[in-house]
């Protein structure tokens, strides 16, 4: 090789680099291009402090749910029980205080381990059991669903008897209005994704197993294993989401959570994630969890009905996936 000269594999880590850099770059254009023609449309309301501080808010369990998801898409997977593992958990959760007589902290941890084992059972029906990981999650999601239900007797699970639980979400970081303490556990849990991603084995081998999971097995890596441990953390990561979401409500609803995993693996996909594997970032998700929190925001402020809400965030998905597709076909 010519001193100096850079090798193919080095051009490509380059330009793999640069595209994402490109795409991160596009999608936060994106962000400002929706603020502005909101904000054009309803002018000050939409840019006001506390509709920033509410976007914010929104963004949240969505933001959690879609990090969890990334991981599991990093493999070439899919997880469609997100929304109802962070319910499942929530009233897990307020269970285990109100009848069993746990401490918060413990019912917190409790929560946490729930969302994490459900994760699991979906990493042993992938990897163990050869299900699809569609329908091994499809399953997952029904489960939670009806267990969420069972659980509860079909009624909200009220932490009242935990006081300030409300406040571990909702309440003011260091007593500045507004600004809740759930936008900070947020940042701390994606700085958190971003180094496990970026500094751990489970995220390089997440994206090895993405884009080649039969030459990653072949390497020597025990694929299985860490395709369990990948949802295992997704759904850790939808346990925190049932922490937050628990907290604003101060209480575990069990018909809440369907359609939740919609638009965090929504929020991923626009993040530029791609839904075939080996590529993506930790960064483009909490972006795409603000794409899509600001778009439903600005969509419920000028009184669009919920349907077509979920229409519009329908159309959004489709053309980041067709756009994924071509920018990968052009790559």
């Amino acid at each position: 090789m010519i001193k100096g000269s850079i090798s193919p594999k080095m051009n490509n880590k380059m330009n793999k680099s640069l595209r994402r850099d490109i795409s991160h770059i596009a999608i936060i254009l994106g962000i400002f291009v929706l603020m502005i023609l909101f904000f054009f449309i309803l002018k000050p309301n939409y840019l006001s402090y506390d509709n920033i501080m509410t976007i914010l808010l929104a963004t949240c369990v969505n933001g959690l749910l879609a990090l969890g998801v990334s991981f599991v898409i990093f493999t070439g997977g899919i997880d469609i029980s997100v929304g109802c593992v962070m319910t499942f958990s929530s009233v897990m959760s307020g269970i285990a205080l109100t009848k069993w007589g746990f401490s918060l902290p413990l019912t917190i941890v409790f929560g946490f381990l729930v969302g994490a084992f459900c994760g699991a059972v979906n990493g042993f029906g992938v990897t163990k059991m050869f299900l699809p990981p569609f329908i091994a999650t499809m399953a997952m999601q029904m489960i939670t669903k009806g267990l969420s239900l069972v659980v509860s007797g079909i009624k909200p699970v009220y932490f009242t008897s935990a006081p300030g639980y409300q406040n571990i979400a909702t309440g003011n970081f260091l007593g500045i209005q507004g600004f809740y303490n759930a936008i900070i556990i947020l940042i701390v849990i994606a700085v958190i994704a971003y180094i496990i991603f970026s500094k751990t084995l489970i995220g390089r081998f997440a994206l090895a197993i993405g884009s080649n999971e039969e030459a990653t097995r072949l390497s020597g890596v025990k694929v299985d294993n860490w395709k369990i441990a990948i949802y295992s953390l997704c759904g850790l990561f939808a346990g925190f989401g049932g922490l937050i979401m628990s907290s604003r409500l101060n209480s575990a609803q069990p018909q809440l959570g369907a359609g939740y995993e919609l638009e965090a693996i929504a929020a991923a996909v626009i993040g530029g994630n791609s839904l075939n594997g080996g590529e993506g970032s930790i960064v483009g998700t909490i972006i795409g969890a603000l794409i899509i929190s600001s778009l439903t925001n600005g969509l419920r402020i000028m009184s669009v009905s919920t349907e077509l809400q979920s229409a519009i965030v329908g159309v959004v998905l489709a053309l980041a996936v067709y756009f994924d597709k071509m920018r990968r076909k052009n790559a």
